[in-house]
């Protein structure tokens, strides 16, 4: 009788126990929440978002309203986050560029690692170096050997220095020991025409910036960021995840985590992530954390040497 009297004993202090974590965890979400996409309407980041952003709405019965916040390639949108409360109500887009690159080339006020809960990878495009038709270079392997035999005759051009697109450029140069000139550009359009007019030797942007052109064979294209072809640091996309203010609860991490992925394999998004040019991947919260981590790890002494070239040569900080 003794033994059952404790055993009912401690089933009653289990339960209360759990009651009382219930009732020490409220449900969430019950109001609007917002993400800020700290970039222009438009683009891939926003893209990305809204789509996400429904999806959301629909598994969590709650509005998830998207609010454009740019400036300062981001940092004015994600310092904001950084000073909201980490209830759940309040969520920010993270990306390669403004949280990985930009930190290495000027101080922010802000830490893109320790400020912040990063809850999962939403997606990325990947770079794609491109030339004209008729170059005789064919194949990568081709353009590195005569890189290598006639030093800066190639050029290559980007939207503006200190882009992703620019390090994997500079990344390219280091492995392969060659040396190419350097011209940045405004708008992905003025370096697809160029390189068409055969002012510019290549251009690397994202994949769906020229996949007209290599589609329709007036542009050929050298190296995607999904493949290796023995450059392994050029394998890269230019991505974008959500994340919120730190100490998010872990609950609601999870719980965010869990829906962003169901989404992310949903047939109409993958079918229009397909159209964009966009890849997924399915990381937990803590795996998207390790990849950043990572991350920041990969590319921040190609973006610091890059910054030193720069302050050498005249020019600012990445815009």
């Amino acid at each position: 009788m003794v033994l059952v009297r404790s055993v009912i004993a401690a089933v009653l202090a289990l339960c209360s126990a759990g009651s009382l974590a219930s009732a020490q965890a409220p449900a969430w979400p019950t109001r609007p929440v917002k993400i800020v996409v700290p970039f222009s309407a438009a683009g891939t980041a926003d893209l990305l978002t809204r789509i996400v952003a429904d999806k959301l709405s629909t598994a969590l019965g709650q509005s998830f309203v998207v609010e454009n916040r740019p400036g300062a390639g981001g940092v004015i949108g994600q310092e904001s986050v950084t000073r909201a409360a980490p209830d759940g109500y309040t969520l920010v887009i993270s990306s390669l560029g403004s949280d990985v690159i930009t930190p290495a080339f000027t101080p922010l006020p802000f830490d893109p690692f320790k400020d912040f809960t990063h809850i999962a990878y939403l997606g990325g495009q990947p770079t794609v170096m491109f030339v004209h038709k008729d170059l005789p270079q064919k194949t990568l392997a081709e353009f590195v050997t005569y890189a290598k035999a006639h030093p800066g005759e190639f050029t290559y051009a980007t939207i503006s220095f200190g882009s992703q697109t620019q390090l994997v450029n500079e990344m390219l140069q280091r492995d392969a020991g060659i040396k190419m000139t350097y011209v940045p550009y405004r708008g992905a359009n003025l370096i697809v025409n160029d390189v068409l007019g055969r002012h510019l030797t290549s251009g690397s942007l994202a994949l769906s910036a020229a996949a007209g052109q290599l589609k329709a064979g007036t542009l050929r294209g050298l190296g995607i960021g999904t493949e290796e072809l023995g450059y392994p640091d050029l394998v890269s996309s230019t991505w974008f995840g959500l994340s919120g203010p730190a100490n998010l609860p872990p609950q609601i991490v999870a719980r965010l985590n869990a829906e962003v992925v169901k989404s992310l394999h949903a047939g109409d998004v993958q079918a229009r992530f397909e159209d964009e040019a966009i890849d997924i991947k399915s990381l937990s919260a803590d795996e998207f954390t390790a990849f950043f981590k990572q991350e920041v790890v990969r590319w921040t002494p190609i973006a610091k040497a890059v910054a030193e070239q720069a302050k050498a040569a005249g020019m600012g900080p990445p815009q």
